[in-house]
């Protein structure tokens, strides 16, 4: 193990843009598909795992989407849940903020209860067992009806207290974040935090994002790295403190390249850009190697990168109290310099 890679891994992190259904590992797959008694269009997790080549979002979305046909029971989700917090304990993540899809379930006929309280059973084991501490946001698919989102928000009421935001995912052509303002502004009134995944260079990507701040009013964007195309958009986010969650691995398979050098340049003027994992099964490489790949790619110095940690700490949402401890533990461990 390099240097610079031995300092990632003992590095306290948090993250805060990992989808659950994407972390659905080939071989889990096979698992929960023999539990399930369903037949897999593979022979083997290798083979499945060959299959994954993607080169825009679309064609990811397809595979995605068809892996959670193996989610069935609770017991299913809190395997899924499970086996991601064991994996990001093991490279140092303390704090976790994980999306879920529930339309992507409910459309199968599997009930809203059904796949939180295994992802709720998850989350406690972790913090008991593991030390990790989470929340869950829930995401809306934004090529589904806005009336598809509000019957799903109205289905997370009974159990408001357990998920702590909403955001919004999956294909963003043609679904821009104006269709979710109504939802949104309700979501708010209910005491949910508001995050918007805005991808990587898509049709409209500066303005989408320009929508998130001015006509929903979200406190983060997810992903957002076309920011950096738009000088006054970037005295917005510098200005309002706005956080971005970028994942340089999967950019690599939906766009063109790491981002390296836009994720850099969010650094240097002194956004509060993150560095995650997004669906790690598909786009291999959790955290700890997206935190290399980007350091690698871009040069970024030993500050940059603790910088980049440190923003994920200064931009979850937490109470006070507990931020500062956290990052109490990144500065120890970096010795003073986080």
């Amino acid at each position: 193990m390099s240097e610079i890679s031995s300092f990632i891994a003992g590095m306290p992190k948090a993250e805060l843009h990992v989808h659950l259904e994407g972390t659905l590992e080939p071989e889990l797959k096979f698992q929960l598909a023999a539990r399930n008694r369903l037949d897999l269009s593979y022979r083997s997790a290798a083979e499945m795992r060959a299959a994954y080549t993607f080169d825009d979002l679309p064609s990811f979305l397809a595979m995605y989407y068809e892996g959670m046909s193996v989610l069935r029971s609770e017991e299913d989700f809190y395997d899924l849940a499970m086996a991601y917090f064991r994996k990001a304990r093991s490279q140092n993540v303390v704090y976790a903020e994980a999306f879920f899809d529930p339309q992507a379930h409910t459309s199968r006929g599997i009930a809203f209860e059904t796949v939180i309280s295994g992802l709720r059973r998850a989350q406690q084991a972790a913090g008991a067992e593991l030390g990790l501490r989470s929340q869950l946001i829930m995401c809306f698919l934004r090529d589904l009806p806005a009336d598809s989102a509000r019957q799903t928000l109205a289905d997370s009421l009974p159990y408001r207290d357990w998920i702590a935001g909403v955001g919004l995912d999956s294909d963003e052509m043609g679904n821009p974040p104006v269709k979710f303002k109504e939802v949104f502004g309700r979501a708010r009134d209910e005491g949910y935090r508001l995050t918007m995944h805005c991808d990587v260079d898509q049709q409209d990507s500066v303005p989408h994002i320009w929508q998130c701040l001015d006509d929903i009013g979200v406190e983060r964007i997810d992903h957002g790295v076309n920011c950096v195309e738009d000088e006054a958009l970037v005295q917005r986010l510098r200005a309002s403190g706005t956080g971005l969650t970028a994942c340089p691995i999967s950019n690599s398979y939906v766009t063109g390249g790491l981002k390296a050098r836009e994720i850099k340049a969010m650094l240097d003027q002194g956004l509060l850009v993150t560095i995650n994992s997004d669906d790690p099964a598909y786009f291999p490489g959790y955290i700890s190697e997206n935190l290399a790949a980007v350091t690698d790619a871009a040069g970024l110095t030993r500050q940059q990168l603790v910088q980049a940690v440190r923003n994920a700490f200064t931009i979850a949402w937490l109470p006070e109290a507990d931020r500062a401890r956290y990052l109490a533990e990144l500065a120890e461990y970096t010795g003073g310099k986080a």
